[in-house]
């Protein structure tokens, strides 16, 4: 029995022996009211769960989700933390990135009438809706994470970061975010990304039965999971520098547990005659319609506290 239908029945239960004895201790608590105060009590327990959920749901969709005032509300208790980690952060999520959701979780697309929201992702909703909104910066050059305007991911830039035999994986990359750094002549690109399935995928296959130790001393910026290095492992292929237009062999690429990406890059100083970085340069595996294979996720960042989906 639910402890909707168990509060309900006791409710039910206390009103009719108060009613049935007379002069009983149940009368005398309705006469000083007590009782009354009791009952309210217990009523009031059958008002709890999915309904303040709905309207919570409804009021952030409202204000499109604003990241800012989610981190808010997921601070004032422990249950409005448990909601928002278990519905709000996932609205979020369908509501900036439904396609990209809807590919990562194997869900029919969000939206469609008759299909079922999406259920539960690897690492979890906030760690993803933190990696739609936050650019986890570079910490071997002194950037720091921030929350981005408007990125882009995209299944055509994730196949860039694939070797050859892993390319049978589904990788979200987004562009990279580009950084000043004092001093320096070039700027440095920060990128982060996700796996659909990393579980199962080809990726951590190679890393496993390579015996990829896991690094000591970076952690995940999005779940707090340990990382490989894809460097160390030697899995970073020659179309990851092409497609970042980075310098090669200048470039950071980790990948979590939990199947989050995240690295930094030095990116080229284009020339005249350098062409366009971002229009090919993965090899023909690169050739294919990208209005098929991008995902616009409209990331709109609401803070520059650091605390996204925290």
């Amino acid at each position: 029995m639910s402890e909707g239908a168990r509060n309900t029945r006791r409710f039910f239960g206390a009103s009719s022996s108060g009613a049935a004895g007379s002069g009983g201790a149940g009368s005398a608590s309705n006469r000083d009211g007590s009782g009354i105060g009791a009952a309210a009590s217990r009523s009031s327990d059958v008002n709890t769960g999915i309904l303040d959920e709905n309207v919570l749901a409804l009021v952030f969709r409202s204000i499109n989700f604003d990241p800012k005032a989610l981190c808010t509300v997921a601070r004032v208790s422990r249950r409005l933390r448990a909601v928002a980690e278990r519905v709000l952060w996932r609205e979020l999520c369908i509501s900036r990135a439904p396609r990209m959701v809807s590919s990562l979780t194997g869900a029919p697309a969000a939206g469609v009438a008759g299909n079922p929201p999406p259920g539960r992702i690897v690492g979890g909703w906030p760690a993803l809706a933190k990696l739609l909104l936050f650019c986890c910066g570079a910490a071997s050059a002194s950037v720091p994470g921030h929350f981005t305007g408007v990125s882009r991911f995209s299944k055509t830039s994730g196949r860039s970061f694939l070797t050859r035999r892993c390319r049978g994986d589904l990788l979200y990359v987004s562009d990279p975010c580009e950084h000043a750094v004092p001093g320096a002549d070039d700027d440095v690109g920060a990128y982060r990304g996700v796996f659909r399935g990393f579980m199962r995928s080809r990726t951590r296959a190679c890393l496993v039965g390579r015996r990829v130790a896991l690094e000591t001393r970076v952690r995940c910026p999005y779940c707090g999971a340990r990382v490989w290095s894809m460097v160390a492992a030697g899995l970073v292929p020659r179309s990851a520098w092409k497609r970042l237009g980075a310098y090669e062999g200048r470039l950071e690429y980790y990948v979590c547990v939990s199947g989050h990406l995240h690295g930094n890059c030095w990116l080229a100083r284009l020339t005249s005659s350098d062409g366009d970085h971002d229009g090919g340069g993965g090899g023909g595996d690169d050739s294919e319609d990208e209005d098929d294979e991008e995902e616009d996720a409209s990331t709109e960042g609401g803070s520059d506290d650091g605390h996204a989906a925290n």
